[in-house]
């Protein structure tokens, strides 16, 4: 397969990549990349990166940010952070990057724990993980040629979780391969529409 990963020299990224370039042709994008840049925030961006590329038979995207912050403290502009990117990042991918899919293709999102059991500080990023889900859920309905939607939800991997013990106290972090799977299930199974939830 031809596989288009966003946000691919990120951390999740990285092993997404380690993975699939094992056995398939696989393009890595994102914001630091030469050779396919990318900034999910711009539909224009994503325009030029998926006519560079071309038909894929999968895309997958573990890109984008929302703010942290106290709610008391967050402002419109500091929501509309996590608008912008994650949210209507991986919406406007999904909705320009379905005319560049192969028949019977599928487009991976990411989201997190967050939109399920949100912590202190994470109201705009439990906000966008939410609408994601949502719209994963129903964009999955009107695809056209056989192909798929779905996204990953998992709880803070263990790359990660050191920088953000402090909160997420007593959660579990997920190990790399067990998030790993998450991504193998939606790209090479037959799953569409679906919210794949790794927390423990």
């Amino acid at each position: 397969m031809k596989i288009l990963i966003i946000g691919g020299t990120g951390t999740v990224g990285k092993t997404i990549v380690n993975y699939f370039s094992k056995e398939h042709d696989v393009i890595v994008a994102s914001r630091s990349s030469k050779e396919y840049p990318i900034d999910i925030s711009s539909s224009e961006s994503i325009k030029q990166l998926v006519q560079k590329v071309g038909l894929c038979d999968a895309i997958i995207c573990a890109a984008g940010e929302a703010k942290w912050g106290q709610f008391k403290n967050l402002t419109e502009e500091d929501y509309y952070i996590g608008i912008k990117s994650k949210l209507m990042g991986q919406v406007n991918l999904v909705q320009i990057a379905q005319n560049y899919l192969s028949q019977n293709g599928s487009i991976t999102l990411t989201t997190g724990i967050l939109a399920d059991d949100p912590v202190v500080q994470t109201t705009s990023a439990a906000m966008v993980n939410g609408g994601i889900h949502s719209f994963v859920k129903a964009a999955a309905l009107e695809l056209e040629n056989g192909n798929r939607l779905n996204v990953v939800s998992s709880g803070v991997v263990e790359n990660a979780y050191k920088k953000y013990q402090s909160y997420f106290p007593g959660h579990t972090p997920i190990p790399m391969q067990k998030m790993l799977r998450g991504y193998i299930r939606s790209v090479e199974g037959k799953g569409n529409g679906q919210i794949i939830r790794i927390y423990e």
